[in-house]
């Protein structure tokens, strides 16, 4: 009953506030078959158990100390019960390089290796389609120390030998791997100074040549480590596993303030370079001519045995898309990426934004299969984000987006939320992208389920219609765990 009341209440703010309206004038069915709806978490933001059964600090451990979350590591069937009710056909997880191999080579540790197949099998006896993330920017701590992490060559031999062991491992029950998360957001946050000198993250000078150099050695060894791994799963595993491996990235989409000639060359720039710094290598072997000319000396050279090994490494796309940002030329700012003089707008909310990333690649990479594997909006992390009308909008309109994309030509075959719960949010902890709310003060971790949840439930069900009529009650078992 408590549940029927708070679905009546939350129901009713669609109704009287005049919102949403614009969400049920498409269905799943609208889709083409097989394409795949899903949700997503990752192995830090959702595991918890930081210092449990052999697990060892990641970079992510040493940087933001978390302390709170969903403690998903005690409680996945639970979870997987959740997702199970909610209809979803896939769901996108990521394994915790120093859980499975604490020394980050080497020895495997059982615990963690007994933990993610029993996951993934609780996954499977459930009909949904596991799609395994191997690296979601957890860097074991101890290669950090060791060499530098991405900047030395030799993350290429470890990344591919811990990935050997995820394909030997769980394999047989993984038929979608993407290899590394975001390379161009690790690149741009994680190493140099550039995430004070580059956009969308703020514009200074950089200090030194080494340092504006470092995000560019670390996405291209972490493209020769995504290509290894690729080549390994497809010459050891792919015919006998019968599965598809990629990679994602972060994909802004980058629209000229004005009409200006200017503003459109400047926004043309940003596509160049924050997209076509990882796509380009992945279809062609080789960065851009723009490229090229926008970064000069500090842009790293393919040999050709390593542009054969990129080119062509991917089977699809993931794509990981939030925000999109107005370009404006101006002449006071000289930014690393891109050069030339560019100030940035942000827009929170421009569905168009994702079809036209989807768009861009269809046109500039010979159409490609497609995965959103994340977007989502945030709300503040309390008890009042319950009634989430914003983040339905936000779904709403953005899955139709996705639709236009499909209808229009685009090879896109699947669409993951983020996040399935609340998470640790490692940019604002004061903020959570979850259907589910997670109380982290609870010592249970209760989950409840937010009118994002239902909703999202329904669209998934076809019973839209029913919930926009007052008329849905929670399917069984879809509940506060």
């Amino acid at each position: 009953m408590e549940q029927v009341l708070f679905l009546i209440t939350i129901v009713s703010s669609f109704v009287f506030s005049g919102r949403c309206s614009n969400v049920y004038n498409y269905s799943r069915n609208d889709f083409p078959e097989g394409f795949v709806f899903g949700s997503a978490i990752s192995a830090y933001q959702w595991e918890g158990a930081a210092d449990e059964d052999g697990r060892t600090p990641s970079v992510w451990d040493t940087k933001f100390h978390s302390t709170s979350g969903p403690e998903g590591y005690h409680k996945y069937k639970e979870d997987v019960k959740l997702i199970n009710d909610m209809g979803l056909d896939a769901f996108r997880l990521s394994i915790s390089w120093s859980r499975l191999i604490p020394g980050g080579r080497g020895p495997v540790n059982p615990k963690g290796l007994e933990f993610y197949k029993s996951f993934i099998a609780e996954l499977k006896r459930h009909g949904i389609e596991p799609h395994v993330t191997l690296f979601h920017d957890d860097l074991p701590q101890i290669l950090q120390d060791e060499y530098g992490g991405w900047l030395d060559r030799r993350s290429i031999d470890d990344f591919t030998a811990f990935a050997d062991v995820c394909f030997r491992e769980f394999g047989e029950s993984v038929k979608f791997w993407s290899t590394i998360n975001e390379p161009n957001i690790i690149a741009l946050i994680d190493y140099g100074s550039l995430v004070n000198c580059t956009p969308p993250f703020g514009v200074a000078n950089c200090s030194t040549e080494s340092s504006s150099s470092a995000p560019y050695i670390a996405l291209h060894n972490i493209l020769l480590a995504h290509a290894s791994a690729s080549r390994l799963y497809k010459t050891k595993y792919k015919d006998k596993q019968n599965g598809s491996i990629g990679i994602t990235f972060y994909a802004f989409w980058m629209i000229p303030l004005t009409s200006s000639e200017e503003d459109k060359i400047a926004a043309q720039r940003n596509k160049d370079v924050l997209l076509g710094w990882l796509l380009h290598p992945l279809f062609f072997g080789d960065y851009a001519d723009a490229m090229k000319r926008t970064v000069g000396k500090l842009l790293p050279s393919f040999s050709q045995e390593e542009s054969n090994l990129v080119k062509d490494s991917s089977d699809f796309v993931g794509v990981i898309h939030y925000q999109t940002f107005y370009i404006s030329h101006s002449e006071t700012r000289d930014l690393i990426i891109p050069t030339g003089n560019s100030t940035l707008l942000e827009l929170d909310v421009f569905p168009r934004g994702l079809e036209e990333v989807l768009e861009y690649i269809k046109q500039n990479y010979g159409n490609p299969p497609v995965y959103v594997l994340e977007n989502g909006t945030p709300s503040h992390h309390d008890s009042s984000s319950l009634n989430d009308v914003g983040r339905v909008e936000y779904l709403g309109a953005y899955i139709g987006a996705v639709l236009n994309a499909v209808r229009n030509g685009s090879d896109t075959r699947g669409y993951f939320q983020w996040s399935f719960m609340d998470l640790f949010e490692v940019i604002d902890a004061n903020y959570t992208y979850g259907l589910y709310y997670v109380n982290f003060s609870d010592p249970q971790r209760k989950r409840t389920p937010k009118t994002s949840a239902f909703w999202y439930s329904a669209f998934l069900n076809g019973t839209q219609q029913e919930l926009k009529n007052l008329s849905l009650s929670p399917s069984p078992g879809f509940a506060s765990q």
